[in-house]
């Protein structure tokens, strides 16, 4: 479907509908951006947790049993 028949099937739509697919069209560009952006984050920090040991101390704990202190 072209994108001039979508629009004009859209503006056919009441209000409502029209303010529904207007919300879900922007949240789903917002969760696009914010994958991409911690995309980018993790591609940026990479090497940083890969090399730097100081950064990855705690995960030795990971298999280790937790019990709560009170």
């Amino acid at each position: 479907m072209e994108t001039t028949a979508i629009i004009q099937e859209i503006n056919n739509l009441p209000t409502h509908k029209r303010m529904l697919i207007i919300e879900q069209i922007v949240h789903s560009i917002r969760l696009n951006n914010q994958e991409a952006s911690m995309m980018e984050a993790a591609d940026c920090l990479y090497n940083d947790y890969k090399n730097d040991k100081n950064l990855t101390v705690f995960t030795q704990l990971d298999c280790e049993d937790f019990y709560e202190a009170r």
